[in-house]
């Protein structure tokens, strides 16, 4: 059995990460639906789409910044 702190603790963020998603997504999106409707959901869909491509290009930004500086170590 492996004890990789590092590994754990990347695999717990991704699973916080995906939980929050799963969350914000499918019971808020529940709730506005069972609420307001579906025309209500559907723009709410959109409007969380849309809130997400400053976090994916942050996150893309960092991986790119993680690979240049892993790759820089390798020399």
């Amino acid at each position: 059995m492996s004890r990789d702190l590092r590994d754990y603790a990347r695999k717990t963020n991704f699973r916080l990460g995906v939980g929050a998603f799963a969350l914000l997504f499918i019971v808020g999106l529940g709730l506005i639906y069972l609420i307001y409707g579906k025309e209500a959901a559907a723009l709410g869909f959109f409007c969380l789409m849309f809130a997400l491509i400053p976090v994916v290009l942050i996150l893309l930004f960092f991986f790119f910044f993680d690979w240049m500086m892993k790759r820089a170590g390798r020399k």
